[in-house]
């Protein structure tokens, strides 16, 4: 599975409780929406930095790396290029 499918996927299953592609669209705001509260959010570093090997510094922790399938699959490209 490519990296976008492993982060959406994992969005569906544990914050929207589904497995239907189109529940929420790559570009949609996670955080506007009301997908992912602070708790979420810490769920989901934890979750990224354990499956791509790499760590998440404090400053890296913004909604601009976070708010959207889009953003995060842009930031974790980054991360793992180095």
């Amino acid at each position: 599975m490519d990296q976008r499918k492993q982060i959406k996927s994992y969005i569906l299953t544990n914050f929207l409780f589904s497995d239907d592609d189109s529940a929420i669209a790559d570009g949609d705001s996670l955080i506007r929406n009301g997908v992912i509260d602070s708790t979420g959010f810490a769920e989901l570093v934890f979750h990224l930095e354990d499956v791509f090997a790499f760590s998440v510094t404090d400053e890296e922790m913004i909604p601009a790396n976070f708010d959207s399938i889009d953003s995060i699959d842009a930031f974790v490209a980054r991360k793992r290029a180095g």
